[in-house]
């Protein structure tokens, strides 16, 4: 249960101006590894209003938070996060002319985003369909997908269809941006560096003939089915590890053999050696001993470091 005299209680419900405050929530229905404790406080703010005050408050009461989207990419410890999760579900899309869509932080891009531009015939985002994530995720970490041959075969990023961006900045200022101050890279952005918080994103798309976007839809879809497993079975978080060098994490963890390896409930799974997925009551130390299994034996055997992709979040036994 979360102790109350941890926090100003009484006083962050009068900060956040009527958003209900949950206390005790688990955090593993949240998480698309379905994995993580409880989190003491949680408030789903759904305008940028409401998520400002939530972010806000936080900061000037001295809470420990932590944004969440869709849960994707991130690993909650079995202890969960001892502060306020603000979970953002900011909505709304509002086309501003034939090519451009203003988008709140909290809408998902796959499918509503996504199916949105397409019924408009705009190209650009359908690049992304599959990938689990919230627009303010998809800037955190410069959402891409390796678009297979023979189309194209390059790694399209999110950076490249962004024209601007409204955010709070961690000195409490609200500014609209280009795309040069989020300083993408791959997996990486400003977001990652800086306390800034985005509550919404303009995108400048392209008029594509709406057939040509469902084709580039099937094939993308495909190509994920082969490669990467269904969360509704396996519950996982995506990739665990960066690339190094441009070579695939995934190649040198299968070349040490450690494909299909089971530890608990947690399994590296057995498609795509770079993703761990829930297998059935898994646990997040479960998934953190083949984390390291992997990394050791990495490193052991191939002489390559391997570095986390995923985001550890809360605390872990």
């Amino acid at each position: 249960m979360v102790q109350t005299n941890r926090y100003p209680l009484r006083e962050l419900e009068g900060r956040l101006g009527g958003i209900p405050l949950e206390h005790d929530v688990p955090l593993a229905p949240l998480t698309t590894f379905q994995i993580g404790g409880l989190a003491d406080l949680l408030v789903r703010p759904r305008t940028p209003e409401q998520l400002l005050a939530a972010v806000s408050s936080a900061r000037e009461l001295g809470i420990p938070h932590f944004l969440l989207g869709r849960g994707a990419n991130i690993l909650v410890g079995d202890r969960g996060f001892r502060g306020m999760v603000i979970r953002c579900d900011v909505g709304g899309v509002r086309f501003l002319d034939d090519c451009r869509v203003e988008v709140g932080a909290g809408v998902e891009t796959y499918p509503d985003l996504i199916q949105a531009t397409v019924s408009r015939s705009l190209g650009g985002l359908h690049h992304f369909v599959g990938i689990p994530s919230t627009v303010g995720g998809a800037l955190w970490q410069n959402l891409h997908f390796l678009s297979p041959a023979p189309r194209r075969e390059r790694t399209l990023f999110i950076e490249e269809v962004l024209e601007s961006a409204y955010l709070l900045t961690e000195e409490g200022e609200l500014k609209v941006v280009d795309t040069e101050y989020f300083e993408f890279g791959y997996d990486d952005s400003i977001l990652h560096h800086r306390d800034d918080v985005v509550l919404s994103a303009t995108f400048q798309l392209s008029p594509t003939p709406i057939e040509e976007l469902r084709t580039v839809i099937r094939e993308n879809l495909a190509w994920r089915e082969e490669r990467h497993p269904d969360l509704w079975l396996y519950p996982c978080a995506g990739s665990i590890f960066k690339k190094i060098g441009g070579i695939g994490a995934g190649r040198l963890i299968d070349e040490c053999g450690l494909k299909g390896h089971v530890h608990g409930g947690a399994g590296i799974f057995h498609k795509h050696a770079n993703i761990i997925v829930n297998l059935g009551g898994a646990t997040a130390d479960d998934v953190r001993y083949l984390i390291d299994l992997a990394r050791e034996t990495v490193l052991r055997n191939l002489g390559y470091e391997l570095e986390p992709e995923i985001t550890l979040i809360g605390e872990f036994c």
